[in-house]
């Protein structure tokens, strides 16, 4: 709003009109800046900031939204105030692996047995499937996982044991790429557990913790049923583990927390960005509630 100050002519040689500045409310823009002097001007208020006085027999310019006034010149009119950045609110920061690892406690087991990690016959059956409200846990090892669309990373000459299908399929009906998209393998349903029963089903967001990393992903393979400790290239590659399907992986320090529910399925399963952002969100309310 304008308001007009009229002086008297005689006082106008000696009065002087000083601008004043001042900070925008939470979330504002910048702190105004203050007028230029003059006698007699007409003063403008903009949002967010307050306008310096006109120069002499002149006007003053309008306070730019969370900005800083011009200062107004002798017989001329003050400069237009700039328009202020935004100051940007800040959201909540991503649980950090830390956090998910002090929510896990001691293992509640819902296995009726234990996996081993690798299939040679002298392997121990040691990795429970452990319960919290919300998702499930285990702590292995890592397998590289190659399967689905054949590339330069996996195909039949890169990876011994390379199928050209997953379990999963995304939104066109083909198979996941291992090379590019974050998946982890869970074991086939059996009677030491049964993945469905559990809360699972293909497309469940997975938070995988290695090495003070957190990285999510979605459930996008089944492995075999006494075995447990896989994820796909591309997770592998995302926590520094080398992804090499014959020679990679990591034999032990790596936790997966699988998020339990239908609102913790990710579709489409190929979209990683939104699989991020969900994780996100489902470990922060696992945080909450556990």
């Amino acid at each position: 709003m304008h308001r007009t100050w009229v002086g008297l002519f005689a006082l106008s040689l000696f009065v002087a009109g000083c601008g004043s500045s001042e900070s925008d409310g939470p979330g504002g823009g910048g702190t105004s800046g203050g007028g230029g002097s003059g006698a007699t001007g007409t003063g403008a208020t903009g949002t967010g900031a307050v306008a310096g006085s006109g120069g002499a027999s002149g006007s003053a310019g309008s306070g730019g939204s969370g900005a800083t006034a011009g200062s107004g010149g002798s017989s001329g009119s003050a400069g237009s105030g700039g328009s202020g950045a935004a100051a940007g609110s800040g959201g909540s920061a991503a649980p950090s692996a830390a956090e998910l690892l002090a929510t896990l406690g001691s293992c509640a087991e819902l296995t009726k047995g234990k996996y081993k990690k690798d299939d040679e016959p002298s392997a121990p059956a040691d990795v429970p499937i452990c319960g919290l409200v919300g998702a499930v846990y285990w702590q292995a090892d890592m397998d590289i996982d190659c399967d689905g669309i054949a590339g330069n990373e996996c195909n039949a000459t890169t990876d011994p044991w390379f199928q050209a299908e997953t379990s999963a399929t995304d939104s066109k009906g083909k198979y996941l790429n291992a090379a590019t998209l974050p998946y982890v393998v869970v074991p086939l349903p059996s009677s030491r557990f049964d993945y469905s029963a559990a809360g699972l089903a293909l497309g469940s967001v997975v938070a995988v913790i290695y090495a003070g990393q957190v990285r999510y992903g979605v459930f996008g393979d089944e492995g075999p049923q006494a075995i447990i400790g896989e994820a796909s290239y591309a997770m592998a590659a995302s926590l520094g583990i080398d992804p090499n399907p014959a020679t990679g992986g990591v034999d032990s320090g790596v936790t997966y927390i699988a998020f339990t529910g239908a609102g913790s399925v990710m579709a489409p399963i190929e979209d990683h960005a939104g699989t991020v952002t969900l994780g996100e969100s489902l470990a922060a309310a696992l945080i909450a509630k556990n």
